[in-house]
């Protein structure tokens, strides 16, 4: 039975009538066209859907977009500024090498911010383990992890400064 799926995603309100049973992960990508949200496994096992609803973390693959009516929905294209500079983490990715065939990069990435903003100080072993949801083919981790490290720097840096700037 259809039924309308009213969120903001990336900033902007949109609204949609679709099936109850349709995933989060469709919605953005058939219904509102970013495509940036990636489906891997369609289990929940490789983390390549991950999407921040309400600034946390969650596979995109295993939520009902009807679950998430009224959320405010970050997807991977939402994550840079209005000006197109990419985000920190974003930027720590390609500048450390954090990627190869890039399948896996959009939920990494927004599954990066989360733990930054969750855990400022992250250890090698707190990344790894947060991570541990997604799931890379071609990088064995070391670049991955070593992005994470360089994009928690300048997301802490960020930080820093706005809080200076206040």
């Amino acid at each position: 039975m259809p039924c309308t799926v009213t969120m903001t995603v990336n900033g902007k309100t949109v609204s949609r009538e679709v099936e109850e049973r349709t995933l989060l992960v469709t919605f953005l990508r058939e219904h509102v066209g970013l495509t940036g949200t990636h489906v891997g496994c369609d289990t929940s096992q490789c983390g390549a859907c991950v999407v921040h609803v309400d600034g946390r973390s969650v596979k995109s693959c295993a939520t009902l977009a009807l679950q998430v009516d009224g959320a405010t929905v970050t997807t991977i294209e939402g994550l840079a500024a209005a000006d197109g500079a990419l985000h920190p983490m974003q930027a720590a990715f390609r500048e450390h090498h954090g990627l190869q065939c890039g399948f896996c990069t959009p939920g990494m990435v927004m599954s990066a911010v989360d733990l930054v903003n969750s855990n400022p100080s992250l250890s090698e072993q707190d990344i790894r383990e947060g991570l541990e949801g997604n799931i890379c083919r071609c990088t064995g981790y070391h670049n991955i992890v070593k992005a994470v490290q360089a994009g928690a720097e300048a997301m802490n840096a960020d930080q820093s400064a706005k809080i200076a700037a206040e």
